[in-house]
């Protein structure tokens, strides 16, 4: 992709206390091969309603990199920050107000940068023409359709071998945990397997740096570092330098899905309650019946000191999901090697099943996710306490709650409009059997003891657990 971007017009502003640059940029790939109705259409949704939305993401973009997991950090740092869309007849032009010096050099933005910057454009606009109205989904196959467009618009879905691992865990991890998830990237890429991630800092940032090393030695010249995320998180974790893959996805439920469409096998590092939530959405859709003979390998993993956080995750699906929930993944410490030729090993398998069921290699069609697992969860008090966590459901049905608490307990950590009902109404209240909400709480504390709620401060607890 080339930048184009105006370097007359790019000056250091004075009306922020740290520097800024005010300039316009064109994209090329992608931006610049539409129609004049559609730039007109782009250019209504980035200075309409969703122009605060836009800001915002492209303001996380610019901050990549930032050691703050407060969404509205950046915001208070860059207030004078604005974007906009403005239409030609050769295409688009994005022009930046008072926007973060760090994001360029001599002037000039990073080339990385603006690819980001143009996949939250382009994103937030495909999701706002396509998806609104009456071409908002409603059923599970409309939903999974949504998904394959989003992901297929951003050019993500390429064939090919299967070879895509994602990588789920934590942005608030310790040096331990990070340097471990370097070495299991390092071994995955020696094995010719691409990353993707949740794009931000942490367990998410670290297989794709190990990962690029190994790559560089193999000599692969097309790798593929993907990360996927949603608007309530991209601002409190911004994307990584290493990501060359972007998309955005309306919301958390979506994200989820693409996840579990385009990746091949899931490998989960120490995390915290966001981490959870990706777990139990996993588990919850393969415990469904239409899903029992599925080939889809998972792998726990992590360094020597993360073998009580393992057992103590381990213990807690156990308790509520049954056996049949563990004996979906396998739990491997402290070997990074191992890791990567278990995973090397399961996507053979699932290659093999994709052929004999005449499934795409690079969207499984073939996963069946049940539309509790695809409708949005905006976390309200209300709903919240209504949550039914309680023995004597399918599993499955269970899990969808769970992973609707965690779900809400990330709001309330990181994004911005749940740490505001937090703020208006005090902590949300969960409620269930005596046993699981002994266990949760358990879980819940070890994490906050563990710094894995916040990357930095005190941390003030957003939940209480109701036996």
């Amino acid at each position: 992709m080339n930048i184009h971007s105006d370097p007359s017009n790019a000056a250091t502003a004075a009306a922020s206390t740290l520097p800024t640059v005010s300039t316009h940029i064109y994209p090329r790939g992608g931006l610049d091969v539409l129609s004049r109705e559609e730039v007109a259409r782009l250019r209504d949704a980035s200075s309409g309603g969703l122009h605060d939305l836009l800001r915002r993401c492209a303001l996380a973009v610019l901050t990549s990199g930032s050691a703050s997991d407060d969404p509205r950090a950046a915001q208070e740092l860059y207030p004078e920050f604005d974007i906009q869309v403005r239409q030609q007849d050769r295409g688009v032009r994005i022009e930046l107000t008072h926007a973060p010096a760090m994001a360029f050099v001599d002037g000039q933005i990073i080339a990385g940068v603006a690819e980001l910057l143009f996949a939250v454009v382009r994103d937030i606009a495909f999701t706002a023409i396509d998806l609104n109205g009456d071409c908002q989904p409603q059923t599970s196959a409309d939903i999974t359709d949504a998904v394959f467009r989003l992901l297929r618009n951003a050019r993500v879905l390429q064939p090919g071998d299967p070879n895509l691992v994602v990588c789920w865990g934590g942005h608030s991890i310790g040096q331990e945990e990070y340097k471990y998830t370097k070495q299991v990237g390092y071994e995955l890429g020696l094995r010719g397997l691409d990353i993707c991630t949740g794009c931000g800092p942490g367990a998410m940032k670290g297989p794709m740096k190990g990962a690029t090393i190994a790559h560089a030695k193999q000599r692969r010249r097309r790798s593929r570092y993907i990360g996927i995320t949603e608007p309530g998180i991209i601002a409190a974790e911004s994307p990584n330098p290493i990501v060359n893959h972007l998309v955005i996805m309306p919301d958390i439920e979506k994200r989820l899905e693409a996840f579990v469409r385009i990746g091949h096998g899931i490998i989960v590092f120490p995390g915290g309650v966001g981490t959870c939530e990706e777990i139990l959405y996993l588990l919850g859709i393969l415990l469904r019946e239409e899903n029992a003979n599925l080939h889809f390998p998972l792998i726990l993993t992590g360094p020597t000191g993360a073998a009580p956080y393992f057992e103590q995750i381990d213990k807690f699906i156990r308790l509520t999901l049954g056996d049949a929930a563990a004996a979906r993944y396998e739990i491997i410490i402290a070997d990074p090697a191992l890791v990567a030729r278990r995973m090397e090993a399961g996507i053979r398998k699932v290659k093999e099943q994709r052929i004999a069921q005449q499934d795409s290699f690079f969207f499984n069609w073939g996963l069946h996710v049940p539309l509790a697992f695809q409708q949005p969860f905006v976390p309200t008090h209300a709903l919240m306490a209504g949550l039914d966590l309680h023995h004597g459901r399918k599993p499955h049905a269970l899990a969808a709650d769970l992973r609707r608490a965690f779900s809400g307990i990330v709001a309330g950590n990181v994004k911005e409009d749940g740490m505001r009902r937090i703020e208006a109404h005090g902590p949300f209240e969960i409620h269930g059997d005596a046993d699981i909400m002994q266990a949760l709480d358990a879980l819940l504390r070890a994490f906050v003891q563990q710094r894995r709620m916040k990357i930095a401060g005190d941390y003030q607890p957003c939940y209480r657990v109701v036996a």
